[in-house]
């Protein structure tokens, strides 16, 4: 059957205070009622607005519509644990729930809730494998490069004796390889959510992000380096200092080198299979105070190349 999901039909929070939901509720019973709603599909979605508000303003069904929805729902098709349906419960005339979807009727009309007895000895008849949990992990570039520790706090998704759902808090250290680029993803097997009625844990998901450099950008594996250079430099060429990651190095500077020149160390970027390359961008750079000396080379040069118009394309 299609999994119900009430907190999204009523657009709220998981989180949501009962509060939250009774207005929730009024305002879209409004918003879909039939008989002066001009919405697409205003009937079906005033009955599930009915529906999901029957269930999340009940602290019990809502306690039990929880666990189902952690473990076992969420999206597309849904199949009851074992032994959900066995008689008895809440019958239709507890909630008025004419109309309300198969979902409805599988889970609350005919018994709900986890219990020891639904479950078996030791929940044998239900095994759930646990969450996985999601972090995000904060690094330094250097940090990336050569690989490091880091020790997170999670809050993790736990289904106590009883069946209702927890969380924990604890600790865990976390190894990053050398070469972890941004948005790449860390997976520690078993380190998320516990498992229920012998069922495995999930799995930690931890995203890399790093933090903005002040001399380096980074795309992928590659890093990119805007180098200044001096007009005379550009113009004669030679050697320049470079920093890289793995400390400094000197490159030859081609004579004439143009402004936005792109030169690329192979090799010198994040490690990986393969590595990733540092590009370094030239901007060449005129000294902020001019002399009477140097305004002299200037207007020297200015005649020499006079026939030279670097914006000769824009009047063509």
């Amino acid at each position: 059957m299609e999994f119900k999901d009430y907190y999204k039909i009523m657009g709220v929070d998981e989180n949501a205070t009962a509060d939250d939901i009774k207005k929730a509720y009024k305002r879209l019973a409004r918003k879909y009622h039939p008989d002066v709603s001009k919405e697409k599909d205003a009937e079906q979605r005033f009955k599930d607005v009915g529906e999901a508000y029957e269930v999340l303003k009940d602290p019990e069904k809502r306690r039990e519509y929880d666990q189902l929805r952690a473990y076992g729902g969420g999206s597309g098709q849904f199949t009851p644990p074992p032994g959900w349906n066995r008689g008895g419960g809440y019958e239709r005339a507890d909630f008025g729930a004419e109309g309300f979807s198969d979902f409805f009727e599988a889970m609350f009309r005919r018994g709900g809730g986890f219990s020891r007895h639904d479950f078996g000895d030791g929940g044998a008849q239900m095994r759930m494998r646990g969450e996985d949990t999601h972090v995000e992990l904060p690094l330094f570039l250097e940090e990336a490069f050569k690989g490091t520790e880091k020790t997170v706090e999670l809050r993790v998704p736990e289904i106590d004796e009883r069946g209702l759902r927890t969380q924990r808090t604890r600790k865990l250290k976390i190894k990053i390889p050398p070469g972890s680029s941004e948005g790449s993803v860390l997976r520690i097997k078993g380190q998320g959510g516990s498992g229920f009625g012998g069922g495995e844990n999930g799995d930690l998901l931890a995203t890399v992000r790093l933090a903005p450099h002040p001399l380096y950008t980074v795309e992928g594996k590659n890093l990119t380096l805007i180098a200044p250079v001096t007009p005379w430099e550009a113009a004669l060429g030679g050697k320049l200092t470079v920093p890289t990651l793995k400390g400094r190095t000197l490159v030859t500077l081609p004579a004439n080198s143009q402004n936005g020149a792109k030169l690329r160390l192979s090799g010198q970027g994040l490690p990986g299979m393969p590595p990733g390359d540092l590009f370094v961008v030239l901007k060449i750079v005129v000294p902020p105070n001019v002399t009477e000396g140097a305004r002299t080379h200037y207007e020297k040069l200015a005649k020499e190349y006079a026939g030279f118009n670097p914006r000769a394309a824009w009047e063509s």
